[in-house]
């Protein structure tokens, strides 16, 4: 599976002007990636003082994001501010071609950036298969707990994918946990990261990175760098790699406590 990478800035609150540029790019890779992975929020930026620009599942840039999959053939995967029955949700997606998209909602809201104020935690983990690769979805924060994460052994996935809005004054915990959560579940690892400045003057120098079985960053985005990297990913080198080394049967047994919320 080809798997494409865009890493770029995030014009502020600005839906319209995301969703173009997003089109440009992915007409650009047309017929050369099977999947592209864009930013968290990837239509506003992280915008969480900004509960208002939050839309209906199904809405205007859920419209937009189907139109580019089907018209170029390829899945599309990121989060967007949604909202559904009176609540928000950082809503990360897969959109299809000419398939029923499917999302997950972040489950850890990042509380000192303003997340929990107004955002409601999903509490379902998702395991999705696209042309025979089994993907799992995490968002940005997400990262930072490995339990959450954790390989059912039962249903094992192929590609942890992580979409981001990732400030540079903590990349170094991105640059840490990105490669830590692929090599614990034997899966590839891929995450997308934003650069620039945002609304709120905050930092971002990007990082992103896709890691192959070996550990090593196939994708090589240096600092700031706008652009687009086409990874191949071998999922029959996977399975062989998880038959030489077989570590994933041996996980533990577990059951998840899932916490109560007042958001």
């Amino acid at each position: 599976m080809k798997v494409a990478l865009l890493q770029y800035p995030i014009e502020w609150a600005n839906p319209q002007a995301n969703i173009g540029l997003l089109d440009e790019r992915l007409r650009a890779i047309a017929g050369r990636a099977d999947m592209a992975v864009v930013p968290e929020m990837f239509s506003t930026g992280f915008c969480t003082d900004r509960p208002g620009l939050a839309e209906p599942w199904g809405g205007p840039t859920c419209q937009a994001l189907q139109r580019m999959a089907d018209e170029y053939n390829i899945a599309i995967v990121g989060s967007i501010m949604a909202t559904e029955n009176g609540k928000l949700y950082n809503r990360g997606f897969m959109f299809r071609p000419a398939d029923t998209p499917l999302y997950y909602d972040k489950h850890h809201l990042y509380r000192s950036g303003g997340e929990a104020e107004f955002f409601t935690p999903g509490e379902t983990r998702a395991v999705w298969e696209f042309r025979g690769v089994k993907i799992r979805l995490a968002v940005c924060y997400d990262l930072r707990f490995p339990v959450w994460l954790r390989q059912d052994k039962h249903n094992l996935y192929d590609v942890l994918i992580v979409v981001a809005c990732w400030p540079t004054i903590r990349i170094q915990y991105w640059d840490a946990l990105l490669p830590a959560r692929a090599a614990e579940n034997h899966a590839y690892g891929i995450g997308v990261n934003m650069i620039g400045t945002d609304g709120m003057q905050l930092d971002y120098n990007g990082h992103s990175a896709a890691y192959d079985t070996w550990l090593k960053d196939v994708a090589g985005f240096e600092d700031y760098e706008a652009g687009t990297k086409i990874v191949d990913l071998s999922i029959e080198k996977l399975r062989h790699f998880r038959e030489v080394l077989p570590q994933w049967q041996e996980a533990d047994e577990y059951q998840l406590a899932y916490k109560t919320t007042d958001a």
